[in-house]
């Protein structure tokens, strides 16, 4: 299994040279290919959501989960996006030397967080401040939100094209890729599954670790 993330979270080095939701893919198809890895089961959450539907979009990979996935905004959608998240970005920067502070306690965090957890007050200082370090510390943050808000939007796979299972899960609150978007998801992969996280925000993987673990070994096994 594969799993392929947003740059800027996890220790992901800097992306260089022309930066698009395709060449982004481009590199992971060809790390596949490169390693004989055809079928593989893949996984994303937010852009990585993306990446793995556009690999399944190419024949590429086998089963597919994507959490939350970006690509699928309106026009109004998109610009809402980019002008919070940005800000929001630009503050975690901001207060870099303070996180650890503000994310132990269930204010610092609800203020901070609430654009993607749907409970931050409830989550702990250590499952969030590695995540919200590399999005204040990757110098690839910036570049990564160029290529979600400035390329085209997520293109489909018409029924019968995709190579394996391909399974959508949405947040009910998400504030991020707002429930909505999980309609045109789903009209435009008609062979996808979507499955609803209740009480949940942007990242399953705060807000509903257990049932998004068990989501993905379910779609992949």
């Amino acid at each position: 299994m594969i799993a392929v993330d947003l740059p800027g979270f996890g220790d992901t080095p800097p992306l260089t040279g022309e930066v698009s939701i395709a060449t982004l893919t481009d590199a992971v198809a060809d790390f596949i290919r490169e390693l004989g890895l055809d079928g593989v089961s893949t996984v994303g959450q937010s852009m990585g959501g993306r990446m793995v539907l556009e690999l399944a979009r190419r024949g590429v990979g086998g089963d597919t989960v994507a959490l939350d996935p970006g690509g699928f905004w309106s026009d109004r959608e998109l610009v809402v996006f980019g002008a919070t998240l940005r800000p929001s970005i630009a503050l975690v920067r901001a207060l870099r030397g303070m996180l650890p502070t503000l994310l132990g306690n269930p204010v610092g965090r609800t203020l901070l967080l609430a654009q993607l957890s749907a409970r931050p007050w409830a989550l702990t200082r250590d499952t969030v401040l590695p995540d919200v370090r590399g999005l204040a510390d990757s110098p690839s943050t910036g570049a990564a939100l160029d290529a979600l808000t400035k390329g085209p939007e997520q293109q489909g796979a018409p029924a019968g094209t995709v190579p394996g299972r391909v399974t959508i899960g949405w947040g009910r609150r998400d504030l991020v890729t707002v429930p909505s978007q999980a309609a045109r998801a789903t009209e435009r992969f008609p062979d996808a599954v979507l499955h609803w996280f209740e009480r949940c925000g942007h990242f399953p993987q705060w807000d509903a670790p257990h049932e998004a673990t068990q989501l993905i070994l379910d779609s992949t096994a």
